[in-house]
Order: C-alpha cells, then structure tokens, then sequence
C-alpha cells in the first residue's frame, strides 16, 4: 500500500490544477483546495492580506500536498481507522469533508457496528472500525467504496447541476464514480449497462 504522502500525491494529481466552475459547490478549485478551504484555514498563500482567487491560482501541488496530510489526513483521526479503508476515506475527506466519515459511520451501523454518524472520528469510530475490519477484513474496503458510490449518485439524484460529475457528456461514467470505482474491487465495478441504467431518469 502506498504511504500518505503518495497517497496524498495522487489525489492532487487526479484533481488537475485551477478551475472555477459555477456548477461546482466548491467554486475557484486548485489541485483540489478551493477558495473556501483556504479561507477557513486562513491561509493566504501569496501573502497579499487578503484570500481570494489569486491564492488558488498560486497554490502549488506540494502546498495543496501539505494541506491534504495535515488537514485532511492528520487532524480528523484517518491514521486510527482500519488501514484497509484509509485510502478511500482520505481520498473522500478531500471530496467532501466529514460526510466521509459519516459514511464510514452509517456503513459500520448497518454492519452491526452502532456509532453515531457525527462526521468525527472518535473512539466509538474507531471501535466500530476495528470490529468491522475484524469481522469481514476481505470485504470491508469493497463496502465502504460501495457506499461512497452510491453517495455520489445520489447526489446527483437531487442535484441536476452535479450529475455531469458522475456522468460524461457520452453517458459514461464521470470522475466522481471513477474515482470510487479505484478504491473498489474490479470485480463490484458497474458495467457501463450498469452505470447506464442507474442514470437513466436523469433524462
């Protein structure tokens, strides 16, 4: 398994650099940090005084890197979750902050491992993790990728403007159920009939 640092790597490099899509809840992006990350953690990466899209446009891949493992990875608790299911939920947390962790919790609850989906990964998480790794250790990470999968969905379900996330202009797969199909056995990825007939009603 790759270590965090790579780990992190990678997710700047599958962000891509600046964009500012108006479709985007996370509006001015770069390497994956937006402008409201940089402004809730008060960092004005070209030291003008203020925090604006300039400072997205300026952030490098190695500060979006450091951003990530600190962020991201170190302050919510990732390291004390089960290893096989660390990759994703870092991976996810950059997506979309605590409700990684709250589908962490709602899985780890319906698998027979009661905790609170508070979006904090605390003892009680990290508990129910640890039982639920040791419980089914070949499936746990499938599940969890499973999970995140249909979170996506979903939220293209009630969110038109998203779906283009999770679905191309060709009707194929988008990069939000790319992206946790690489966190997922080969093996419980859709077909693209699959993935077709999930989006259907999306006209």
């Amino acid at each position: 398994m790759p270590n965090v640092r790579q780990i992190a790597e990678e997710i700047v490099a599958r962000e891509g650099g600046f964009v500012n899509d108006p479709d985007d809840p996370g509006r001015a992006t770069n390497h994956g940090v937006t402008i409201g990350t940089l402004r809730r953690l008060g960092i004005d990466v070209n030291r003008d005084s203020r925090i604006d899209v300039a400072d997205v446009k300026a952030l490098t891949r190695a500060q979006a890197v450091e951003i990530y493992l600190e962020h991201y990875y170190r302050r919510p608790g990732i390291a004390a979750l089960p290893e096989v299911v660390q990759a994703s939920v870092f991976d996810m947390y950059v997506n979309a902050g605590a409700n990684a962790v709250k589908i962490l919790q709602r899985l780890l609850t319906d698998m027979g491992f009661p905790c609170d989906p508070d979006g904090v990964i605390g003892p009680q998480t990290i508990r129910a993790a640890q039982m639920a790794w040791e419980a089914a250790p070949a499936h746990l990470a499938d599940a969890y990728g499973i999970a995140r999968r249909n979170y996506y969905y979903a939220l293209a379900d009630s969110r038109p403007a998203s779906r283009k996330f999770a679905r191309r202009k060709d009707g194929g797969k988008g990069g939000w159920i790319t992206r946790a199909e690489e966190f997922i056995s080969p093996k419980y990825h859709l077909t693209e009939a699959q993935h077709r007939a999930r989006v259907a009603a999306w006209g």
